[in-house]
Order: C-alpha cells, then sequence, then structure tokens
C-alpha cells in the first residue's frame, strides 16, 4: 500500500520532522523511487520535488493517471518537466505502446533525458517543443519549474509546435491520452490540436492556470463534446485540474 508523503503538511510538526533528513541528499544523487507503479526505477533527486523519489508526486492525480492509461495506449505529456508522469506512462503502456514527451526549458531537458536513460525507457520521444497554436519560436520566460511562454519578454526563446501539424505530417501517432500541464499556455495547445481532438477523441487530464485560461479551455473543449469532471473540488468552476473524457 502506498503512502502520500506529500500530503503531510510541512506546516505540522510531523511534516518539519519527516522532511528534515531530505535536506541532507545531495542534489545529484541518484534514488530508487519507493512505491507506487514506479518502484524501484532511478531518480534524481535535484530534478524536481521529493515526492516524486518517494513515489507520491501529486498522489491523487498520479493514481487517476495510472487508472486512464491502458497497454499499448499513444500518450502525449504535455509539460514533461523533469519525466515523472513520462517515466510513468512509459511502464504503463509497455513495449506496444508510446509516449511522446515535450519540453521546451534546456534544465528539464537535461533531467529529462538523463531519467529516459537511467530507465532505459525505448518508447518515449521527446520533443524539445512548446505546444502552441502554431509552429514558429517565442520567449519563454521563468525558471524550470515555473517556466511558461510570454508573448512580451523573457530570457529564453524556444521553439513552439503545433499537434495538428506534428500528426498531420505523420511526425507523431494521435493520441489516446494527453496530460496537459504548460503553465497557462492550455488554451492555446488544444485550439492547435483542434482537428485531432475533432476526429481522435483522446482522455485529457488538464490543469489551467489562472481563470481565464481555465474558463477557455472548458468552453473549447465542452464545444467539442467533451464531458469535464472535477479532480478536485465539488464543481467544474472550484478545480483547476480536470478530466475531459468523451461518450460516443
Amino acid at each position: 500500500m502506498s503512502i502520500n508523503f506529500s500530503g503531510i503538511a510541512n506546516q505540522t510538526f510531523f511534516g518539519k520532522v519527516l522532511r528534515l533528513p531530505l535536506k541532507l541528499i545531495p542534489p545529484k544523487m541518484v534514488m530508487p523511487i519507493l512505491q507506487g507503479k514506479l518502484r524501484g526505477k532511478r531518480w534524481i533527486v535535484g530534478s524536481g520535488q521529493h515526492g516524486a523519489w518517494l513515489g507520491s508526486y501529486e498522489y491523487e492525480k498520479q493514481l487517476l493517471f495510472q487508472q486512464m492509461i491502458q497497454e499499448g495506449n499513444v500518450v502525449y505529456d504535455l509539460g514533461s518537466h523533469s519525466g515523472f508522469y513520462t517515466i510513468l506512462a512509459s511502464v504503463l503502456v509497455g513495449n506496444h505502446g508510446k509516449v511522446v514527451a515535450f519540453e521546451p526549458h534546456p534544465r528539464n531537458l537535461g533531467y529529462l533525458r538523463e531519467h529516459l536513460q537511467l530507465n532505459n525507457a525505448q518508447n518515449v520521444t521527446v520533443i524539445d517543443a512548446a505546444v502552441s497554436d502554431k509552429s514558429g519560436f517565442i520567449q519563454f520566460d521563468g525558471s524550470g519549474f515555473t517556466g511558461h511562454i510570454s508573448s512580451n519578454h523573457g530570457d529564453l526563446q524556444v521553439k513552439t509546435v503545433s499537434l495538428d501539424e506534428l500528426i498531420e505530417t505523420n511526425q507523431i501517432p494521435p493520441p489516446d491520452f494527453m496530460k496537459i500541464d504548460i503553465e497557462g499556455a492550455e488554451a492555446s495547445a488544444l485550439q492547435g490540436a483542434k482537428s485531432m481532438l475533432s476526429r481522435v477523441h483522446p482522455t485529457i487530464l488538464l490543469a489551467t492556470h489562472g481563470s481565464e485560461v481555465h474558463e477557455n479551455c472548458c468552453q473549447f473543449l465542452e464545444s467539442l463534446g467533451y464531458i469535464l469532471k472535477p479532480i478536485y473540488g465539488e464543481n467544474i468552476q472550484n478545480s483547476d485540474e480536470i478530466l475531459a473524457y468523451f461518450v460516443n
């Protein structure tokens, strides 16, 4: 049985005591993931939150992710970061499935590729670009953890891709499942996949950032016939994590 270490608040006495030893672990150290579907897989401590190698990163969302993906599926991970969900999807889809990971930030890409190599994940294709409504280049602002597309400023220029263009040119197969967590660019990414979403209807695990983006994403998906379910909270309006699925 898995333990949700990440759910123990760090403001509590127990939470503070639990986290004290974690500060002593060198960031470059490679640790085995302790529990869950990724138990025994290898993870670089400083690449993200300690919850990743503890196996409790985004605990409830991680469990839902596992329930949605089947062996042989094609999975897109938009906003792969250091690759936790990418590695998890790689395990879940098996040798006959495929994972396409999208990540534009050089820091994250370095860790992502290291994790793929450490865990011999040969069913993963990495696309070093941000997903948007069209292909091109755009400014990117922020650190590796919270980096986001910025139309006005940014200390980094990154490549952008449209999912429809990649699929129509046979660069990647259409997905059965998509995880989208791209720090506010969710609506643009969905617009750039409108043709595919209208035809293929992949299930989508979507994190939105900001009320306007949230509303635009919900309206767009519903216009295509998707049913939306909140992951947290009682309704769609109060949840920035959404499961979007299609019923024939």
